[in-house]
């Protein structure tokens, strides 16, 4: 895997967490920042999912198997997609908590994800 991707994946996915963690502090749910955070993240979690596609079709292979890398790609792409959805559904400071807690989710999945490529 491209290894600076992967850590611009987990430094955004943690400073969103620390973004949404601050909020909930403050007793506030996501706000539409937030959720253009979330895009942001999303946007380098989807180049992630398609650098690792592109890359398994090219004929390279995952140390650990391809069916776990895959498997660990797609639960880094709709991570942050899930936890948004649900922090819309609940609209207090705990919407706030679900997010931050995505993004420490996410931030672990990308080192997994790091060791499953063989890095």
């Amino acid at each position: 895997m491209l290894v600076a991707l992967t850590v611009a994946t987990a430094v955004a996915a943690l400073a969103l967490a620390a973004w949404c963690g601050w909020a909930a502090h403050r007793d506030q749910p996501t706000k539409d920042w937030h959720f253009i955070g979330m895009a942001v993240v999303t946007l380098l979690a989807l180049v992630q999912l398609v650098v690792g596609v592109v890359r398994l079709a090219r004929g390279e292979k995952p140390e650990q198997g391809t069916t776990i890398f895959v498997s660990y790609l797609v639960g880094a792409f709709a991570c942050i997609p899930a936890a948004g959805f649900m922090s819309l559904a609940e609209r207090t400071r705990w919407g706030s908590v679900t997010v931050a807690a995505g993004g420490v989710v996410l931030a672990v999945l990308q080192v997994r994800l790091h060791d499953i490529w063989g890095g």
